[in-house]
């Protein structure tokens, strides 16, 4: 894989991630954990050495932001199929319903991960869904916390774990479990259980397909602009890569 300001790019088809990630689940050996790429993640990397080695070791990851795309065209980088993190969340429920799987959904606003759970169960009778809470405050988290999740995860063993705690929050607790979560797929999902609820209305599928589905959030959700600063800073650094390898 070639990189994009240091971190490695995946040329995956869609088909060929959901490919690997089902082997991940049916042979339940080793812990999975899929990462989002976008370019606010990749400014959190540069700032936070953790989260970039959490992002880099990462068993899956997916093109999520359609700025990876962009950077990749403007540094002739091979890169695979985009695909968001809500679709690959509801692709994946598709296949635990087919597998009758278990699936764990944790964080998100209070209640919503249980009230997720329990529109999903009723939805897929055939699977098990469940919803926990999680932490109070991520950037805050207890011992009696931690060991409250985990002991739920041993408890009922799902296939599947979405966390819900924004980035990077979401990614640095699960690599940093890893070992408590062997076995089962894991990913972080950031407002996928406000979307997947109807809380945040997503983007018509017109604007979807354009991929300028971040500024129709930023409509709705003025206050992301200042995460926004962050995509400025990314095309800034993508074509400061650009041109010290024009001049190599």
């Amino acid at each position: 894989m070639k990189k994009l300001l240091g971190i490695s790019i995946p040329t995956f088809s869609k088909s060929d991630t959901l490919e690997h990630i089902e082997k991940y689940l049916s042979f339940r050996s080793q812990f999975c954990h899929i990462v989002s790429l976008n370019p606010e993640n990749f400014i959190i990397s540069l700032e936070n050495d953790i989260f970039r080695e959490a992002i880099e070791t990462s068993q899956i990851k997916i093109i999520d932001g359609v700025g990876i795309i962009l950077a990749a065209q403007i540094l002739n980088i091979p890169i695979g199929t985009r695909m968001t993190g809500i679709e690959l969340m509801e692709r994946l429920i598709v296949i635990a319903r087919k597998g009758s799987l278990t699936t764990l959904f944790i964080g998100g606003r209070p209640n919503l991960a249980l009230d997720l759970a329990k529109c999903y169960q009723r939805q897929f009778p055939e699977a098990k869904f469940f919803g926990i809470e999680g932490f109070k405050n991520i950037q805050k988290q207890t011992k009696n916390e931690e060991d409250a999740i985990i002991s739920i995860v041993r408890t009922i063993k799902p296939n599947l774990i979405f966390a819900a705690f924004g980035s990077p929050w979401q990614e640095l607790w699960l690599a940093r479990h890893k070992r408590q979560l062997k076995g089962i797929v894991c990913m972080g999902v950031g407002q996928g259980f406000d979307v997947a609820a109807g809380v945040v209305e997503r983007a018509p599928v017109w604007i979807q397909q354009t991929g300028m589905e971040w500024l129709y959030r930023l409509i709705i959700q003025p206050w992301r602009w200042r995460r926004q600063l962050r995509l400025i800073k990314f095309m800034w650094l993508v074509l400061k890569q650009k041109f010290s390898s024009d001049n190599e």
